[in-house]
């Protein structure tokens, strides 16, 4: 009884944890907790496959929802290499579906660095993102939360 208590406390506050995340973050916290939940109902010991079963699931969606941030961060790239100041720039992932848009401000100099605030707003929900982005010497730029 005291491990399944563990464990819905441990899944609880990993759900609670899914919206602060990126994308591959919330990919492996779903991974994990539907792999914990297979690996729990198709082992002997339940314990050790829901742990088995979270390993295995971590890993494989933190593998995928990594491959949907990088389709995304290209076009956040984009906008902050080529976009206009207030201007939003909209894309759709193409492996999603999910549609996005991303407003860049004016380039500042910090730090030696060429920054841009931007703000990333998920059309679906509306939830927008204020983020800071920096442009190193090959001209990527990088978020930064």
């Amino acid at each position: 009884m005291r491990n399944i208590l563990i464990v819905t406390l441990l899944i609880c506050f990993l759900v609670a944890g899914v919206g602060c995340a990126n994308k591959a973050q919330q990919g492996a916290t779903v991974g994990g907790l539907a792999g914990a939940t297979i690996g729990a109902l198709t082992f002997n010991d339940k314990l050790l496959g829901a742990a088995v079963g979270a390993g295995v699931g971590v890993l494989m969606g933190y593998i995928v929802g990594n491959e949907w941030d990088k389709s995304d961060e290209k076009q956040v790239q984009h906008t902050l290499e080529k976009g206009r100041s207030g201007q939003a720039q909209t894309w759709t992932n193409p492996d999603t579906g999910a549609s996005y848009s991303a407003t860049p401000a004016p380039p500042y100099m910090s730090e030696e660095k060429v920054y841009r605030d931007v703000v990333i707003k998920d059309a679906k929900d509306g939830q927008e993102i204020m983020a800071k982005a920096w442009r190193d010497d090959k001209g990527v730029w990088h978020l930064k939360q």
